[in-house]
């Protein structure tokens, strides 16, 4: 794609579901610095990216907040990190189909940038804050919440194993037995990657997890590493 036509551009609202009123926010929006690189265009969408983690930020934790009334901050915190994070956000810029319309350098192009999780996470704030440019909080407001509402829901439920290792960890230290180690394998393409962890304490396994991302395999394999550790020393 040597350049995003006006019928590109067109696709791409209707995918986010929002109408711009200056389309060339959301063409800066595409814009990745490995096209700078090859092409004339003075500006990336990095700037855009920072305005509209910002504001993902800022919707997740009002969501978070009013949808659970009386959960302590820590676990407000946790929501909003489940949620806001770089392979949440690109499995969402993939479900978008975002990748087709990103402005890329040959290189990265042919690097298969368009489905790198970090690339299609950027790209996906970068958009939020050209919606927030285009047409203000609200409409930004309503953008966020439409698109990750599931994700929010989804991680509700997993609230109590967001702060396993930390867990575990402590317990760890307090029976003084060493700190606990991960060993992380992956399997399948990036875009349905599965990881399998398995949880090491003094060399020995005490648990295995797997799940979509690193951070969530070694989670779940923390949690059953905790109860173990807890039946095994009746800490």
């Amino acid at each position: 794609m040597s350049d995003l036509e006006n019928s590109a551009l067109s696709e791409c609202a209707s995918r986010i579901g929002y109408e711009f009123q200056n389309p060339s926010l959301l063409r800066q929006a595409l814009i990745h610095r490995s096209w700078q690189a090859e092409n004339s265009d003075p500006l990336t969408n990095e700037r855009f990216e920072f305005l509209g983690d910002a504001v993902l930020g800022w919707v997740i934790a009002d969501v978070a907040f009013h949808r659970l009334a009386d959960m302590p901050e820590g676990k407000l915190t946790d929501l909003r990190r489940s949620v806001v994070n770089m392979h949440a956000l690109a499995d969402i810029a993939r479900q978008l189909g975002i990748g087709e319309f990103l402005l890329l350098g040959k290189g990265e192009d042919a690097a298969g940038g368009r489905d790198k999780s970090s690339i299609l996470a950027d790209a996906l704030e970068a958009l939020i804050g050209a919606v927030y440019l285009d047409g203000g909080a609200p409409a930004a407001y309503e953008m966020v919440k439409r698109l990750l509402a599931d994700s929010v829901e989804e991680a509700i439920p997993h609230l109590e194993m967001f702060d396993a290792k930390t867990r575990l960890q402590e317990l760890c230290a307090r029976l003084s037995i060493g700190i606990p180690t991960y060993e992380v394998e992956g399997e399948g393409p990036d875009h349905e990657r599965i990881f399998t962890a398995v949880l090491y304490v003094d060399g020995r396994a005490y648990g295995s997890g797997i799940g979509r991302t690193k951070k969530a395999a070694e989670q779940i394999a923390a949690v059953g590493a905790y109860d173990a550790l807890v039946e095994q020393h009746n800490a």
